[in-house]
């Protein structure tokens, strides 16, 4: 039986790995951004490294990385690094709660515009559950809002209406609207699709509504791609909340550092309260714009 290769983090790691070896462990090719992510958690995982023979928290952020870039166990993790599986499954716990913390400062504002699905996290604890998860996105692939609490038994207009999204925009109605799936309701806000489009003009209205709102598929595919671990947690249900919400932070940070493309979308700003048919005909309206 083969032994795994074994990935011991040099003493200067960030150093010593080159462009592609980093991006190939870790999912991050650049040290500065690893540093940059090092810092922005540094202040919650301080007191960790201070203790004699410690780790230090450049070296807390590698071993969270690769486990969330990996599909694999502690022990697998721990064994290619060079470190016991109870460290990692200490570490990662760690580094994900320090990461969680940092959702509301990386971008979680009340007013986002863009495009709005759930998507299903698998769970191996307590009874083989999943999580379903709100993500809001941009047209960047940029996660502005997100919801991580819910099973997946839970319907999507359920979650919306139960999120502080949900009565933030219900109260304070932003200078544009979300696009949403046919699972959503249709709100002044938030617009969907015709359920059944009788007419050309509702037809082209339905396409455009699509290719719109194809980010958000876009962007589910590239968040588990990029973390692996994300279609397999092995880890309790508060511990996958935060490592969901980590590898969300670090999406964020990839994409902000790497987009090199802005796509302007074009919204209506509404002054009054819209009824549903209004909707409807306003859906028309910008159809035949």
């Amino acid at each position: 039986l083969a032994l795994p290769v074994r990935i011991q983090i040099p003493a200067q790691p960030l150093e010593q790995y080159t462009t592609e070896e980093l991006y190939a462990r870790f999912r991050f090719g650049n040290a500065d951004d690893i540093k940059y992510i090092a810092d922005l958690v540094r202040p919650k995982l301080q007191w960790r490294t201070q203790r004699s023979h410690s780790l230090s928290v450049e070296e807390h952020v590698l071993i969270g990385l690769r486990f969330y870039a990996s599909r694999t166990f502690y022990q697998v993790v721990g064994d290619n690094i060079g470190v016991d599986k109870s460290t990692v499954s200490d570490v990662v716990k760690a580094v994900s709660i320090a990461l969680a913390n940092k959702f509301f400062l990386l971008g979680n504002m009340p007013n986002t515009i863009g495009v709005i699905d759930c998507t299903h996290v698998h769970i191996q604890a307590p009874h083989e559950r999943d999580w379903d998860i709100q993500l809001v996105g941009d047209a960047e692939l940029i996660i502005t809002n997100c919801v991580v609490k819910w099973p997946g038994s839970v319907h999507d207009a359920r979650i919306l209406r139960e999120s502080a999204l949900y009565r933030e925009l219900q109260t304070n109605q932003p200078d544009g609207i979300i696009l949403g799936d046919s699972a959503y309701p249709l709100l002044p806000w938030l617009m969907t699709p015709f359920l059944a489009a009788t007419t050309p003009a509702q037809a082209c209205f339905n396409t455009a509504h699509c290719k719109t709102r194809c980010a958000i598929e876009r962007l589910n595919g590239v968040l588990k791609r990029r973390f692996a671990c994300l279609n397999y947690l092995r880890v309790e249900p508060q511990g996958a909340c935060n490592i969901i919400l980590a590898c969300i932070v670090l999406h964020n940070i990839v994409d902000y550092w790497t987009c090199c493309c802005y796509v302007t979308l074009y919204f209506y700003k509404m002054f009054c309260h819209i009824t549903k048919d209004a909707l409807n005909v306003m859906k028309m309206t910008i159809t035949n714009f």
